[in-house]
């Protein structure tokens, strides 16, 4: 069996808790944030935790993750 080749582009954009989750940064933070409230842009500096049914998608990009 070959080797599989992990997506860089998921592996730059999520990462695996030691329990396994996936995290990944909130959207919408990068510009045009005058407009936004303070309180969008606070909500914005945590991790999101990935359903389960995407995360599942998810490790399967990243097989040795």
């Amino acid at each position: 069996m070959p080797k599989l080749k992990t997506h860089k582009g998921t592996k730059a954009r999520v990462k695996i808790t030691g329990r396994g989750k996936v995290k990944a940064m909130r959207s919408g933070k990068r510009h045009l944030n005058y407009k936004k409230s303070g309180s969008s842009i606070r909500q914005g500096r945590t991790d999101l935790i990935i359903a389960k049914p995407d995360a599942e998608r998810i490790k399967k990009l990243l097989p040795y993750g």
